[in-house]
């Protein structure tokens, strides 16, 4: 199994900034991609950024150049740096992890989930 521990998050005004940090940790897997979804009230949950283990890195479009998502390979990590919040950007935030372990002799990939963090950005 793998575990993913968030931290950060909070309540911040509007065109403040917030650091989110998510760190895995269990026996034997390998990190193929992680990431940070969020879900505001009464919407799905949906993808705020990805970033590989080799570094690339992907963004929804309305957090484009606001936020930025790194990874620590070495100490299984990921951040994302959300800079001028808007109050539409108030949802639970969730780390998400897809990693490779060997089960019974084979590999395969699983997915994980943080517990989620409440992120509120007042006007």
């Amino acid at each position: 199994q793998v575990q993913l521990v968030e931290s950060g998050g909070g309540l911040v005004q509007a065109g403040g900034s917030l650091r989110r940090s998510c760190a895995a940790s269990g026996s034997s897997f390998s990190i193929n991609t992680m990431g940070w979804y969020r879900q505001a009230p009464g919407k799905a949950r949906a993808l705020v950024a990805g970033v590989t283990s080799g570094g690339s890195t992907n963004y929804a479009d309305s957090v484009e150049g606001r936020f930025t998502i790194s990874m620590d390979n070495a100490k299984n990590t990921v951040y994302l740096e959300m800079n001028e919040l808007k109050p539409e950007d108030t949802a639970v935030y969730y780390c998400n992890a897809n990693v490779r372990r060997r089960v019974a002799g084979l590999y395969a990939n699983f997915q994980y989930w943080g517990q989620g963090t409440q992120v509120t950005v007042s006007s």
